[in-house]
């Protein structure tokens, strides 16, 4: 822990404190600072002006350039779509018997990233909610993941569809890429979820929406973005 603390610390005195960078210079600058072994992430984190007492801030954006993960998803459904879903690249699909190898952990959840559902599989998939809830993978319609196109859902999953909401601090996290991708493609990635972002804006919600944004990779320092050179 101490050598690692030794590590964030070299890196955060390469970043003037206080300072925003725009967001080419905010990426190249996390690229630069990236020294983790092993193929790491790009994250951002927003803070909000919506108190997630009050409001709720959730949604889902389509990455032009997806994340660099390998998605694996969960798809309830039987018949014909179910063979949709297989075919567009689900990597288990099935409908009560899933369910029920799921609730006796015969199907370890924790497997999966996205659970996906027909709307006709809610009605029984509550055997589950509290498996699935806590884990964040409750299918939702409002997150495009309860739907009578299930194969299309997948192939969005599949390509770099992510999911945002809001947390505790008024925060937003998300990834938007690995290190590897090129500085254009994180910045394409990062413009349309603050666009997809800012249509999720609540009506009720008052005052400045985006007010802060740091960008980092797995392990570095976190870098603040000027909020004026984001789409």
């Amino acid at each position: 822990m101490a050598s690692q603390g030794k590590r964030i610390k070299a890196l955060r005195n390469q970043i003037e404190q206080g300072k925003k960078l725009d967001l080419m210079a905010a990426i190249d600058k996390a690229k630069s600072l990236s020294n983790e072994k092993f193929p790491a992430s790009v994250d951002v984190v927003f803070r909000i002006g919506v108190d997630p007492r009050k409001h709720m801030v959730k949604g889902v954006s389509q990455l032009p350039h997806g994340t660099g993960k390998t998605v694996k998803v969960i798809v309830f459904a039987e018949g014909e779509q179910a063979e949709l879903a297989s075919k567009a690249g689900a990597d288990l699909v099935g409908f009560e018997q899933l369910i029920d190898d799921i609730k006796s952990g015969e199907v370890n959840i924790s497997q999966y990233d996205v659970c996906i559902a027909v709307p006709s599989a809610m009605k029984v998939l509550g055997k589950i909610a509290k498996i699935l809830g806590p884990k964040g993978m409750m299918p939702n319609a409002k997150l495009g993941t309860v739907t009578p196109d299930v194969a299309s859902a997948v192939s969005n999953v599949k390509k770099g569809q992510v999911k945002f909401t809001v947390e505790k601090g008024s925060l937003v996290h998300c990834q938007v890429g690995k290190v590897s991708f090129e500085t254009s493609q994180l910045a394409e990635n990062i413009q349309q979820l603050v666009t997809d972002l800012r249509r999720a804006k609540p009506s009720a919600a008052k005052g400045q929406y985006l007010q802060k944004m740091h960008l980092s990779t797995t392990m570095g320092p976190g870098i603040q973005v000027d909020l004026s050179t984001v789409a």
